[in-house]
């Protein structure tokens, strides 16, 4: 009886460990994950090999959380089963041209490649196929929701403005001449008067540029007065106010500053970008992307999970 008995033992005991290692946890469409499909998973999750992160799960949240995990390894199930159904399987030389590429951006050879794998434990054939499902994965998302991701101007300009409450996306750009009274020529009422006698004469249709060649005390005279191309903040506060409401082509009362009497012409207005915003727009449309990139692929996700069919154990 005892070899009998030992046999049923040795039997039972491969029966158990078979159980415990190959057991179906879950069946998706026409594919299984088996206990030993998740234990491979983690293996590679804690060596950090050839893990794709296109589903936005890090490895450590999926060691973390053993439904979490399951539920990623269906996911990419269901992806890689619309790659079948939109027939966007990729050919064995589209992968050995990203291999390549791979090599190129890395600065090494393919043995080089090949030895750095096997250090880590993993085969180059394993490799070779994980480059085939991310290159597939990246076509589907692509299809079905990168392409489909728009993010405007006015989006970027928006959140910008959202995120800083004082500052605005946009500012105005200002082309203007003046007519400079200086100070210290002349006493401050004969300045101010002098420059509203010469206004009243640009008033009754004098020619700005002539007169300012005729009457403007501005050191740095430019031909015609002018003064130069602000942006908004960029020139004396008086002096801003005074051109900032104007349309192109008229003229300002005279304004006091601390250069003496000005009269402003607005020659041009433009609406620009602000500094600032310019130096952020790039983060700012990056930051909406990503945001938008989820909620849409949690959503076409959730979609085909509903049309897929789907048992857990």
């Amino acid at each position: 009886m005892k070899p009998l008995l030992i046999t049923l033992v040795f039997l039972f005991s491969l029966a158990t460990h078979a159980e415990i290692v190959e057991s179906i946890v879950a069946i998706v469409n026409s594919t299984i994950v088996t206990k030993s499909d998740i234990w491979k998973y983690k293996e590679r999750l804690r060596s950090g090999t050839i893990i794709d992160d296109l589903l936005g799960n890090s490895a450590e949240a999926l060691l973390k959380d053993e439904k979490a995990l399951l539920k990623h390894i269906i996911d990419e199930r269901i992806v890689d089963d619309e790659v079948k159904k939109q027939n966007l399987s990729i050919t064995f030389e589209r992968v050995e041209q990203e291999v390549n590429q791979i090599q190129g951006r890395n600065g090494i050879s393919r043995e080089q490649l090949k030895a750095a794998l096997k250090k880590e434990g993993t085969n180059f054939s394993d490799y070779q196929e994980f480059i085939k499902k991310r290159i597939e994965r990246q076509s589907v998302i692509e299809k079905a929701i990168t392409s489909k991701i728009k993010i405007s101007d006015e989006d970027v300009a928006s959140a910008y403005e959202v995120k800083n409450k004082s500052s605005s996306a946009t500012s105005f750009e200002y082309k203007v001449s003046h007519i400079l009274f200086r100070e210290g020529k002349r006493s401050d009422s004969e300045q101010q008067k002098k420059a509203q006698e010469v206004y009243e004469k640009i008033k009754n249709a004098g020619n700005f540029e002539a007169l300012a060649s005729q009457y403007s005390e501005d050191p740095g005279f430019n031909e015609g007065g002018f003064l130069g191309t602000f942006r908004a903040g960029e020139t004396l506060p008086p002096l801003e106010d005074s051109f900032k409401t104007l349309s192109p082509g008229e003229v300002a009362k005279p304004v006091k500053t601390k250069l003496g009497y000005h009269i402003v012409k607005l020659l041009e207005r433009h609406v620009v970008s602000d500094a600032e915003f310019e130096k952020k727009k790039d983060v700012i449309r990056n930051e909406l992307y990503q945001k938008a990139f989820v909620k849409q692929f949690q959503f076409w996700l959730d979609q085909k999970r509903q049309e897929a069919f789907i048992k857990i154990n």
